[in-house]
């Protein structure tokens, strides 16, 4: 169960308290330019974001808001720097939610100004730092750019929208440093109770910025702290989706339908080529939706198979020139082993059809 914060909605998504964590991303086409920026989000939809962030940089951003808006059916957010205006006419124009840093956008009036229009459309507002927005003052208070230096200006720039009346806040202070990410993260979880978006900035692209996400929004997760979460990835945001779905499923905090198929990493008394196995139940299976998550074992051999994959919901385990199905731990049915596969696979579509 993840910690109980304040709920804050963002469009018809809402986060904190009871809700289920919300998968975010951000697109990465000119926002002024509409027609790509629809068919991006369109894309992130369908892979499952629940959030969708773009760049208000410009008066062109703010006027494509309206049209953004009428083709595209997540929440949006206004991701903006500096121009309190674009803060407020973005509000105006329909987005769902700002994201801001108070403390650049020229002063107590200006975020007086920001939070009574967001007030008044009734939008939220995340707080978002990161390890290169820290004022210079805090970075010579912490002698250096530390995670105590990001959480006590997220803090300062906090309690800025608070003094001016406004509390339907998310929190993101992020890291480049898987380390410090954490850590201020554990900080804020222990002294607030809003929300909390939690991502390792600047991750990087392809495999080092999905383990360094990986680690560090799981690290979170697994200590129930976060109520949204974005991968931040270089290159196709769409990865970014698939890659934080698959974060929450590794640590236990989707309960969305899905099929997992574990596997064994093969030893000496593997028989034939198991890869190509645990692809082909794969790829037997992708068409299939279950409304829970289903676990499928496939185990390169009978020795230690059935009994790490006892928690599956079904399994198979090859021995030299056959194979046995396990079901609840137990030994369903053996035979020869394309005929057994062939079979095993047939059971599997059932079991996830069936949804018991």
């Amino acid at each position: 169960m993840q910690k109980m914060t304040r709920e804050v909605k963002i469009g018809n998504v809402t986060i904190g308290g009871n809700n289920r964590i919300a998968v975010q991303s951000m697109t990465n086409t000119d926002t002024a330019d509409a027609e790509s920026t629809i068919a991006q989000i369109l894309s992130l939809e369908a892979a499952g974001a629940d959030i969708v962030r773009f760049s208000v940089y410009n008066d062109d951003c703010v006027k494509a808001i309206p049209e953004i808006k009428k083709h595209t059916h997540v929440p949006l957010v206004a991701d903006i720097h500096f121009d309190h205006r674009l803060a407020v006419a973005s509000a105006e124009a329909g987005i769902d939610k700002l994201r801001i840093n108070p403390g650049n956008i020229g002063g107590s009036k200006n975020v007086q100004r920001v939070a009574d229009c967001a007030k008044a459309h009734h939008i939220s507002i995340r707080v978002g730092v990161n390890s290169g927005s820290v004022e210079k003052d805090l970075i010579a208070k912490y002698r250096g750019n530390t995670w105590d230096a990001l959480y006590e200006s997220a803090m300062r720039h906090v309690k800025m929208l608070e003094d001016a009346g406004f509390y339907d806040i998310v929190i993101s202070a992020k890291a480049s440093s898987v380390e410090n990410t954490v850590k201020v993260y554990r900080a804020l979880s222990e002294h607030c109770n809003y929300p909390l978006h939690v991502g390792v900035t600047e991750s990087g692209a392809g495999e080092m910025g999905i383990i360094k996400s990986s680690i560090g929004i799981g690290a979170l997760l697994l200590d129930d702290i976060g109520a949204t979460v974005r991968v931040s990835l270089t290159g196709d945001p769409v990865d970014e989706v698939y890659a934080a779905k698959s974060i929450l499923r590794a640590v236990g905090k989707d309960d969305s339908g899905w099929v997992e198929v574990v596997s064994c990493p093969t030893c000496g008394r593997t028989t034939g080529d198991l890869l190509s196995v645990v692809n082909t139940v794969r790829a037997r299976l992708s068409d299939l939706a279950p409304k829970k998550h289903i676990k499928i074992a496939v185990m390169g051999c009978v020795v230690n198979g059935p009994g790490e994959g006892k928690d599956a919901d079904i399994g198979i385990a090859f021995a030299p020139g056959g194979a046995m199905v396990f079901r609840g731990g137990a030994t369903a049915y053996s035979g020869a082993r394309e005929e057994t596969l062939e079979r095993f696979i047939c059971d599997c579509r059932e079991v996830i059809t069936n949804d018991k």
